[in-house]
């Protein structure tokens, strides 16, 4: 009881701490585990670990082979949430830099991991392959926290967090076929019974993957499951799918599982956000408790067995020549520049997925006595470690190195896509800024999605929104929705974050009963509220620039403005073309002849 206790207890604490230092939780976690696994024998009076997860006659959590079964359902879980995120249309929207990435990228990788795992450590080549197969993926959870607090040009931080996301699950299926190849007749993989399994294997995940995916799609869709048994129903499901699988065709369970997510993912199924939240909660205490678990079943034998040079070679292989190779190979005539190319070649920790599967197969090959399978779980721990490591260290400096590190965030974030967000958004982007909107309305996002705009739907009041890899280089935060509560929140919530070099929102009604006491927050003018701005925007879908002579006529111009109904001032344009929101308060803005007042609605001839 006490070490059950325990584990969940430092597990939530590793999690904690990652968010605290802004690290990947699997850091913490995998050192929590090695530390009262392997090296507490080093210090203890008898020699046994701190927590020993399979029972050795007098002492462990679980006998025989329960430790693999958890490891297996946990992993099943872990992957089918993966499987719901990756999308077709964002696979086919990403571009092509990402595209190639994750295939020659994720090819290099495999052939060169598989060599130089097989030169140097001797082992056999599907041993290599799988162990090669194994470091291809990257993952979310270890990129966004690395990334969350370097501001980036957006096609860098866009390029590592789509790398992430999509490679997860097609990396775990690359590593499930090459593990099901393996396990076929103990790696003679190579005659024509072994290939008929293995294909009967690969037939039997796609096609109970696809068929439940569609039964649980008809099931929620016609209310056959309750609103709050939905959750509970489909991770029953996601096991019992596993399970069906597995008595089909040896070692089919992960790959019908991941299928069933992807299928899941791609379809209209209601309440897909709130599946995904059950499942990324469950996910997080599955993590916590797994990789404790595994980092301490890892035994001294096994670390000592990478105690040598060539370990250290086989990890510079990895970071120093194939990562890189493989970048420059596949953002080659991307848009990217040489630097931003090699940044995006240092940032390539491994994650969760990578860990958990390697300890699951190497746990079993070595239970089937497969020569050299010891190796599979400390390399690739080994890799994940240095990794996560290096990458957390180095990451910003090497940003600041490398050219890519923004000394100013510019980019913009529009809370609300309303018809006048968008208009505003649009020129913003015609100017060389990054925009994103957000929106809690579905309808306002797809519209704005539909004018080339980034926009998200998302909740103002979610905690993950600061989460953001793409919200790196964002400085400036415009809250324009109707809702006076939410702008208010958006203000407070995120001008530390989010609004570092200038946070505005839109006039209260209140507030325009008494202008001169209204916050110096106020966007564009003392009488445009949310339903004036709509009404302009509605009748004069247009924004117009005026040229200036000077700052008193841009005083002139603004107090004629202010008594116009159908425009209203929104920015400054100065002479290098660099946009300057106007405060209703600012009075202290400098102006030039030649820069252009920039407003929304009728346009007016020059005064």
């Amino acid at each position: 009881m006490l070490e059950l206790a325990g584990i969940i207890i430092l597990g939530i604490l590793a999690q904690w701490v990652a968010w605290r230092l802004k690290l990947p939780a699997i850091l913490p976690l995998i050192l929590i585990g090695i530390a009262v696994g392997p090296l507490s024998t080093l210090f203890t009076q008898d020699h046994e670990k701190l927590l020993e997860p399979v029972w050795n006659g007098e002492k462990g959590l679980f006998p025989g082979e329960a430790l693999f079964n958890f490891v297996s359902l946990a992993i099943s879980i872990i992957l089918f949430e993966g499987g719901l995120t990756l999308k077709r249309n964002e696979v086919l929207n990403v571009g092509p830099a990402i595209i190639k990435l994750i295939t020659i990228g994720s090819i290099i990788t495999f052939f060169g991991g598989g060599f130089v795992a097989h030169y140097l450590f001797g082992l056999s080549w599907p041993i290599s392959f799988l162990f090669s197969s194994l470091i291809i993926v990257t993952g979310p959870t270890v990129i966004t926290p690395i990334l969350r607090n370097i501001p980036l040009k957006k096609d860098v931080s866009t390029v590592l967090k789509w790398e992430g996301i999509l490679i997860d699950p097609i990396g775990a299926v690359v590593a499930v076929l090459v593990f099901e190849f393996i396990s076929i007749e103990k790696g003679q993989g190579y005659t024509q019974q072994a290939l008929m399994e293995f294909g009967k294997t690969v037939i039997v995940g796609f096609s109970i993957g696809f068929s439940f995916a569609y039964a649980l799609y008809f099931a929620i869709k016609k209310n056959a499951v309750p609103h709050f048994l939905k959750n509970v129903v489909v991770l029953s499901i996601v096991l019992g799918v596993f399970v069906l699988s597995e008595q089909f065709a040896h070692e089919s369970g992960l790959l019908s599982v991941v299928v069933m997510g992807m299928v899941l993912g791609n379809i209209d199924l209601p309440n897909l956000k709130e599946l995904l939240y059950f499942k990324e909660s469950l996910s997080v205490l599955l993590i916590s408790i797994l990789f404790i678990l595994l980092a301490a079943n890892i035994n001294m034998e096994d670390l000592y067995l990478i105690y040598n040079w060539n370990t250290l070679i086989l990890f510079a292989c990895v970071v120093f020549i194939l990562r890189p190779l493989g970048v420059l190979l596949s953002t080659h005539k991307s848009g990217l520049k040489l630097n931003e190319r090699l940044f995006v070649s240092w940032v390539g920790p491994r994650g969760i997925v990578a860990a958990g599967i390697a300890s699951l197969f190497g746990t079993r090959l070595a239970i089937e006595g497969e020569p050299g399978a010891e190796y599979i779980t400390p390399l690739v721990f080994m890799i994940v470690l240095g990794t996560v490591l290096l990458n957390a260290t180095t990451a910003r400096v090497f940003a600041q190195l490398s050219g890519v590190f923004l000394k100013k965030s510019t980019g913009i974030l529009i809370i609300g896509a309303s018809q006048v967000s968008r208009l505003i958004a649009k020129y913003l982007q015609r100017n060389g800024r990054h925009v994103v909107l957000i929106d809690s309305n579905k309808e306002n996002v797809e519209k704005a999605k539909a004018t080339g705009l980034d926009a998200e739907e998302a909740n103002i009041f979610s905690e993950d929104l600061t989460d953001n890899v793409e919200f790196s280089d964002i400085g400036y935060l415009i809250a324009m929705t109707a809702s006076e509560e939410v702008n208010k929140h958006a203000i407070i919530r995120f001008r530390k974050h989010l609004g570092e070099n200038g946070s505005f929102r839109l006039i209260t009604p209140e507030e325009m009963k008494n202008p001169e006491q209204a916050s110096s927050e106020v966007l564009f003018s003392k009488k445009d509220d949310y339903i004036n701005l709509s009404e302009v925007a509605r009748d004069y879908p247009k924004i117009n620039e005026l040229k200036l002579k000077s700052k008193e006529h841009f005083l002139e111009e603004i107090e004629a403005l202010n008594h116009e109904k159908d425009a209203i001032p929104v920015f400054i344009k100065d002479h290098t073309g660099e946009l300057h929101i106007i405060a209703a308060y600012n009075d202290k803005m400098e102006i030039k002849e030649g820069d252009l007042l920039v407003y929304l609605g009728k346009p007016r001839e020059l005064i």
